[in-house]
């Protein structure tokens, strides 16, 4: 059997290239007691892989130089050795960029392809909608007619958050990157607003007729400058979940804004970095409800998918100019239960 494989080829300075990543083929071993072969049918694509690209140190290991990039995967058991992971089986799991792995089961998920869509175990009913649901109600702490400002709102997580805020009964504004998302975020997921702020000259008045009220409770996965303009709005003991800074991701020196503690300490705000797996003790609540508010109706969902193998690199350079509505996907290939 025969894989292809993207290594990451060079650590990018900026922005990653087309040079960043490798396409290689290989053959597998045999299979061995123990062991499944898995045949990828989506892989993800999302802006935390930009930093493991990086060797800083961080919350989790960089992607070694010349090795498979590797990242949240559905796949088909194709061929097993495995007691209790039977051919047919689909399960989720964080693996190579590779058409096809081999994998002693550990650390692997079996999923029902008859309760949602496969691709939804990468997106609402996965990391960004666990993300979403944890980041918000454990920190964010919504309160019913408060203000809940979302930057990245079009994106996996932010259209997750924006509807579970409006289930709480805020006022949500959404920040995005283009009218389409603007128009998408208002009139399909109810946004109370929203603002395009690559056509805003002043994110600050923008936000301020936005949110009359001044803002409650932040859910930031952009930084940068949207960020500082919602920190001048902050009410009194205002909620500021850190989930991303894509703005900064890319920079090659140190980005120099304003101040943020002075802001905290006038408005008694708390402000906190999280990663989702922070809560994973959670999991299995957020994937109940999450799942129940979709069964019901009280949950859209969007996703970008793109299709063949050959489009990873693409599709994650697109995450970085803002091309994906909702969660950005690679469709690699069908699942033969289908």
């Amino acid at each position: 059997m025969k894989t292809r494989t993207i290594l990451l080829n060079e650590r990018p300075q900026g922005l990653p290239t087309d040079s960043t990543f490798k396409f290689t083929e290989e053959e597998l071993p045999e299979l061995q007691d123990g062991q499944v072969l898995l045949k990828a049918l989506y892989i993800s694509v999302d802006p935390y892989m930009r930093g493991r690209m990086s060797d800083a140190k961080s919350y989790v290991p960089p992607y070694k130089l010349h090795e498979p990039i590797v990242g949240g995967i559905i796949a088909e058991v194709t061929e097993s050795r495995h007691a209790k992971l039977p051919q047919g089986s689909v399960v989720l799991g964080n693996l190579p960029w590779q058409t096809y792995s081999i994998s002693e089961g550990r650390g692997l998920t079996a999923i029902d392809p008859d309760i949602a869509p496969l691709s939804y175990y990468l997106g609402i009913l996965g990391m960004p909608g666990l993300t979403a649901y944890c980041g918000l109600l454990f920190i964010g702490d919504p309160k019913p007619d408060e203000t809940v400002v979302v930057s990245g709102a079009a994106g996996a997580v932010g259209t997750v958050v924006g509807q579970i805020a409006k289930l709480k009964g805020c006022r949500v504004i959404g920040i995005a990157g283009s009218d389409d998302k603007v128009d998408y975020l208002k009139q399909e997921l109810g946004f109370d607003e929203a603002i395009n702020y690559k056509s805003t000259s002043d994110m600050r008045s923008a936000l301020k007729a936005a949110c009359p009220d001044g803002v409650d409770v932040y859910f930031d996965n952009v930084g940068g400058e949207i960020s500082d303009a919602v920190y001048s709005l902050l009410n009194n003991f205002a909620r500021i979940a850190v989930c991303g800074q894509i703005a900064l991701y890319n920079a090659t020196t140190p980005p120099i804004g304003p101040r943020v503690e002075p802001i905290l300490l006038k408005t008694k705000s708390l402000m906190k970095g999280f990663i989702v797996s922070d809560y994973a003790d959670r999991f299995v609540e957020a994937a109940s409800v999450l799942t129940g508010w979709i069964q019901e109706g009280k949950l859209k969902y969007e996703e970008t998918i793109a299709e063949g193998f050959d489009q990873l690199p693409h599709a994650f350079l697109g995450l970085f100019s803002g091309e994906n509505i909702g969660k950005q996907l690679v469709k690699v290939a069908d699942y033969s239960g289908s």
